[in-house]
């Protein structure tokens, strides 16, 4: 994430039921380049990126930044989870200032069906309301995308709006730690 404001980075690793959430290590060069070049992964991306391109562009020890958690099963990478700030020129936005945290997430095909994706977001959005309380979390995934419209569900967001971008219906929705009083 751009601007983590307070958020001191990066936080101890996360432990779940059966994942760990921590920053990118050397040991998970290839597992990055598999998921980003991976036809399955890009099918509601893009696209996958040019395998010759990525490896090029990868770093033997991939980058770390604030808001990039990679997933980790058993000591593998299965996937990783970003919050980043939504850019303001992009559609769909709950605050007239723009700039919420953005809930984004990847997962190896292997990985999938197993409710890692749900486990993994789901101690991110618990991490977030901790760190950043009472911050709204925005996500964003094509219609098409049934497996990315079922966590969003299972997460809690609410949909929003649903807009054309990307040559696609997108759904874009809002997740917020704080409870209504009422």
């Amino acid at each position: 994430m751009t601007d983590l404001g307070p958020v001191a980075w990066p936080p101890a690793p996360i432990r779940t039921e059966r994942l760990l959430l921590r920053e990118p290590e050397a040991q998970d060069r290839e597992a990055i380049i598999e998921l980003f070049t991976s036809p399955e992964v890009g099918t509601y991306i893009g696209g996958p990126r040019p395998r010759d391109e990525f490896e090029r562009a990868v770093p033997e020890v991939p980058r770390r930044r604030p808001g990039l958690f990679v997933v980790d099963l058993d000591g593998a990478m299965i996937g990783i989870i970003t919050f980043d700030r939504r850019d303001a020129e992009r559609p769909g936005h709950v605050r007239p200032d723009a700039g919420e945290a953005e809930l984004g997430y990847m997962f190896l095909p292997e990985a999938w069906g197993c409710g890692y994706a749900t486990e993994a977001c789901a101690a991110a959005l618990d991490w977030f309301a901790g760190a950043l309380p009472g911050e709204p979390v925005v996500l964003c995934t094509q219609t098409a995308n049934d497996r990315s419209m079922r966590l969003a569900a299972k997460l809690g967001f609410t949909e929003v709006e649903r807009f054309e971008e990307y040559g696609a219906e997108q759904w874009f929705g809002v997740w917020s730690s704080v409870v209504p009083s009422g």
